[in-house]
């Protein structure tokens, strides 16, 4: 974003559609732009980008204030990714920088090939995604990429020369043990492992009387719905803590009532990228790296955790557990 603002030096604003990740909003806020956020639209269950509103926004504070539009493809169901062919479209209509969050989407071929299509029909500027998230590496690495070479040496001028050069090397050191042949592999696991974990949340749906959400452009992430457990916020967040000292980490519980400011922006009901989410859900992944034998895990522990949250009279869960084994089921 600081190297947009040598073509645009008076632009003020970055146009989002929501995302209820507190980094999108700090990154905007450090470069010194103004966020302008934009609420998803409601289709069935599933939280898509609006578009209407998105050029209504772009007319109304006009092109040349707008330092660029910040997309995400890879985020937490019931969103959806962005329409980014679209956004691009618009874009390339009104000469606006177009900055892609691709966090983890790099190991989903839905996401690639939306970006990809996206470059063809309109402007892509820079796509921004994760070593750890897309590579299996510590934490702490970033790849930048784009379709123009000079842009990369705009950004990469501006950067102080001061970090580790650890994280190249992870990353050089796991492609190359890996190689190109297991790469792939793992990936097509990935979509495996994603339609496993779908269909067990279908079956364990089922049995307690709630519903895992249609989110068809999310190939990454599932929601499960919470409905049945009542309103209380406290407690439905409670199933998350539960799991986690059943050592699954990684599940997010989304519950109405939370409002969150950061910098000059109120959301409410923050987490849920929505004012106004129909129902409290819980959200999980398949990544990169699952096995199906923890996808089994995770469903049996779950199950284990909503059953006693359903069935015992005072709202308590029973907390001993003598559970062993970690598992992650999300990638944030």
């Amino acid at each position: 974003m600081l190297s947009i603002r040598q073509d645009k030096p008076n632009a003020k604003y970055v146009l989002m559609p929501r995302i209820d990740q507190k980094s999108c909003i700090k990154s905007i806020l450090a470069a010194g732009y103004t966020p302008i956020i934009l609420e998803n639209e409601l289709h069935g269950d599933e939280l898509r980008t609006n578009l209407k509103q998105m050029e209504e926004k772009i007319n109304e504070l006009e092109a040349d204030q707008i330092a660029c539009i910040f997309s995400v493809t890879s985020c937490f169901a019931p969103r959806s990714p962005d329409k980014i062919d679209e956004i691009a479209v618009l874009c390339k209509k009104h000469n606006l920088f177009h900055l892609i969050n691709n966090a983890y989407g790099l190991q989903s071929t839905k996401c690639t090939h939306l970006i990809n299509t996206a470059s063809k029909v309109g402007r892509v500027d820079a796509v921004v995604q994760s070593t750890d998230k897309n590579l299996m590496v510590p934490v702490g690495g970033a790849i930048i990429a784009a379709y123009d070479e000079q842009i990369i040496h705009r950004i990469a001028n501006l950067y102080p020369g001061r970090a580790s050069s650890s994280q190249s090397m992870d990353v050089l050191i796991t492609l190359l043990s890996m190689g190109a042949v297991k790469y792939k592999l793992l990936l097509q696991e990935r979509k495996d492992n994603f339609n496993h974990l779908k269909n067990e949340l279908n079956k364990l749906a089922v049995t307690m009387d709630e519903k895992l959400l249609n989110t068809p452009n999310n190939q990454i992430s599932l929601a499960f719905s919470l409905a049945s457990f009542g309103a209380n916020t406290k407690e439905i967040t409670e199933i998350g803590s539960f799991l986690f000292t059943r050592n699954v980490t990684g599940v997010r519980v989304v519950a109405p009532g939370e409002t969150k400011q950061l910098g000059s922006v109120t959301f409410k009901n923050f987490n849920s990228h929505s004012n106004s989410y129909p129902c409290s859900y819980l959200t999980c992944a398949a990544a990169i790296g699952m096995k199906r034998d923890e996808i089994d895990l995770f469903i049996k522990r779950l199950h284990k955790v909503l059953d006693q949250a359903k069935h015992t009279s005072d709202g308590e869960i029973n907390n001993n557990t003598n559970e062993s084994g970690y598992l992650t089921i999300n990638k944030d």
